[in-house]
């Protein structure tokens, strides 16, 4: 079974090699530049005062997840040394990701040969986490360490990861039957994360039922945590419904949010709106019910995103649903819902979505709106969205008609912030004559 594409290629490569993030949390300000049609687009500075925060920002959470995948990439590099650091850092900080670091300080010991010291970490990861999902691969580095106890293995005498990786793929082209048992092995044993994850990557690429059960019983915690959302992912770049009942079967069962994030994302890649829609409708964790608006707007879902404003009750979730919107680039939906949502907070969301979008699609349309609504609140909403897209012509046409001091002294402010543009330099030459 070959991976196939379900969204246009882009889309779904910009997706995949996403870093797992969190769901994005209801009533957060619109994700991103979003899609910028034409025009200008947002000023730098907006840019970047979206994407980056303040030094001390993050909490424990954040430092760990950054820290565990500097040390990943380290393994990755075969730089045993800074990875042993950057674990080591992390176990100290006591986050959620302590097993998964005690599990990879042993492997990185290993590696350097400290087979007493691997052996340590390996026994305070079994002791301390009872219930972790590393123990399994905790146990096969064990039993490894032990076997070689007392050998000196040359480094001649070890088989680098690229050579695996070439033998493992002429073996299934050429024997995939005999492969599948190996694959196996490899995927329980002590291998580095490139090995296994190309293996899965391997297996995804067969037609045999066999390789795809294999798949599901990794997605279905058959394995480490990482190799666990590596296998939702690809069955969700697989399709089928028959993996794409895999993965709601293990939704249901899963307690563990980053997993169901993860199927959220494979049931986006796969093209299944029916089920994530549902999941926007029934799920009962709030930053995972925004998740799934989020994934609908990743796909585009229109029509999904438009019945599900118009049967949710909560603002906060309305909210999410026009920043999955602005996502989508469903400029069209969210004029209507500036020009006539009755909730003038969820207008003003509206609005600034409408400027995070490019000019040549939504700068008349918020030109518009400043015009018909006599709310200050919504003007002065339009004002900031014009400023966030650049649109130096708008600004100045509603600048010259303005009467109200207050709302022009606005505009002008806006003007002085926004980048370089000859109509703003015109009317503020025009000012100040």
């Amino acid at each position: 079974m070959t991976i196939r594409c379900t969204l246009p290629c882009s889309l779904l490569i910009a997706t995949v090699l996403a870093a797992p993030a969190a769901g994005q949390p209801l009533g957060h300000g619109p994700i991103g530049p979003g899609p910028t049609g034409n025009g200008p687009g947002m000023p730098p500075v907006v840019l970047r005062s979206m994407h980056l925060g303040a030094p001390g920002e993050l909490d424990a959470d954040d430092r760990g997840d950054d820290l565990y995948n500097e040390g990943r990439e380290a393994i990755e590099e075969g730089k045993y040394e800074r990875a042993l650091d950057r674990f080591g850092r992390l176990i100290d900080l006591k986050t959620n990701r302590t097993d998964a670091a005690l599990y990879w300080k042993a492997y990185s010991l290993a590696k350097l040969g400290r087979r007493a010291d691997a052996l340590g970490a390996l026994a305070d990861l079994q002791q301390q986490f009872k219930n972790s999902g590393w123990l399994r691969e905790a146990r096969a580095l064990d039993v490894e360490l032990r076997q070689a106890s007392g050998q000196t293995i040359a480094p001649e005498g070890q088989v680098d990861d690229d050579t695996k990786l070439m033998a493992l793929h002429a073996l299934m082209q050429n024997d995939a039957e005999r492969a599948l048992p190996i694959i196996e092995r490899m995927l329980a044993g002590a291998n580095s994360p490139k090995v296994k994850d190309r293996a899965l990557f391997v297996l995804s690429q067969s037609n045999s039922a066999r390789a795809r059960e294999i798949i599901g019983n990794i997605a279905k915690g058959g394995a480490n945590p990482d190799l666990q959302l590596r296998a939702i992912k690809y069955l969700g770049m697989m399709g089928g419904s028959d993996n794409r009942q895999t993965l709601a079967d293990v939704y249901r069962t899963s307690a563990d949010p980053a997993v169901k994030r993860e199927i959220m994302r494979s049931f986006m890649i796969a093209g299944d709106r029916a089920r994530l829609l549902a999941l926007a409708k029934t799920e009962t964790a709030p930053d995972l019910r925004g998740h799934a608006v989020h994934q609908l707007g990743t796909m585009g879902a229109h029509t999904e995103l438009a019945e599900l404003y118009q049967s949710e009750a909560s603002i906060e979730v309305k909210k999410s649903i026009i920043q999955a919107m602005f996502i989508g680039g469903n400029a069209e939906k969210l004029i209507d819902l500036a020009r006539n949502e009755k909730d003038p907070q969820l207008r003003r969301v509206a609005v600034r979505n409408l400027g995070l979008m490019g000019s040549a699609r939504t700068g008349d349309a918020i030109k518009a709106i400043y015009q018909s609504d006599s709310t200050p609140e919504i003007r002065r909403e339009a004002i900031n969205a014009l400023f966030l897209q650049n649109n130096g012509r708008v600004m100045v046409e509603l600048a010259r008609a303005e009467k109200d001091p207050a709302m022009k002294k606005e505009m002008v402010k806006k003007m002085s912030a926004m980048s370089r543009s000859k109509e703003v330099t015109d009317y503020l030459l025009e000012l100040l004559k």
